[in-house]
């Protein structure tokens, strides 16, 4: 899953960035309102995390702009700002949650899992798929009982498919949420990863979860017979 961050306090930033990346999410940074604005041109994001108080166009100034323009990007707001005045202003602009600082990693980590979730995720942090179990908070993954150990990569490509149950995505749109501005890309690296899934997930067991969509890409479903 791709983040953007925007977040004016360097050490913040940085602290953040490699909490994030430790997650196996892919994250891309930024420093101030106008930089978040030409990120969010230039990308497709799963979820943004915007510091309020940023120089020049500050955090509720992109927010507002990104829904007048029907972004519907999950956004978490941080701040220091407490008050319920602040708090009415954000998600009055259009933010789904508010953060405020010093908090916990863990909690912020907590409340991106849940951005994060797909509204057919009705079973909290674990997503079933047949006998197949991916769980959000422990990284775990088990088909039929068995557990799989998957790498930080193969994971999150996992996971991406999983809350995109039944929707085919390409190979374009699937490196572009699971890699951010500094991966230099590759023709085949989806057609890699995918067969790395395949040969854990899938190759031991009578039913197939993974499929290709010839031409397209690929889906992650149960698939009907007839």
């Amino acid at each position: 899953m791709r983040i953007l961050l925007a977040e004016d306090e360097p050490d913040l930033n940085r602290l953040i960035l490699d909490k994030l990346r430790g997650e196996h999410y892919s994250v891309d940074s930024c420093m101030d309102g106008q930089a978040a604005l030409d990120y969010l041109e230039a990308a497709d994001y799963d979820a943004v995390i915007l510091d309020i108080m940023m120089p020049g166009v500050d955090g509720l100034t992109v927010l507002k702009r990104l829904r007048a323009q029907g972004g519907n990007i999950p956004v978490l707001l941080l701040t220091a700002r407490d008050s319920i005045e602040d708090r009415v202003a954000g998600l009055d602009a259009g933010a789904n949650d508010y953060l405020v600082k010093p908090f916990a990693f863990e909690e912020l980590l907590a409340r991106i899992r849940v951005l994060l979730r797909s509204p057919r995720d009705t079973g909290g942090v674990c997503c079933r798929i047949a006998d197949l179990e991916v769980h959000l908070d422990t990284l775990e993954v088990k088909r039929g009982g068995k557990q799989i150990a998957l790498s930080g990569k193969e994971f999150a490509l996992l996971r991406y498919m999983v809350q995109n149950e039944g929707i085919v995505l390409s190979r374009e749109k699937l490196e572009q949420h699971l890699w951010n501005y500094d991966y230099p890309g590759g023709s085949n690296v989806i057609d890699v990863y995918i067969r790395y899934l395949r040969k854990k997930i899938d190759e031991e067991f009578e039913t197939k979860l993974i499929h290709t969509v010839r031409g397209t890409g690929y889906v992650l479903k149960v698939k009907n017979c007839g």
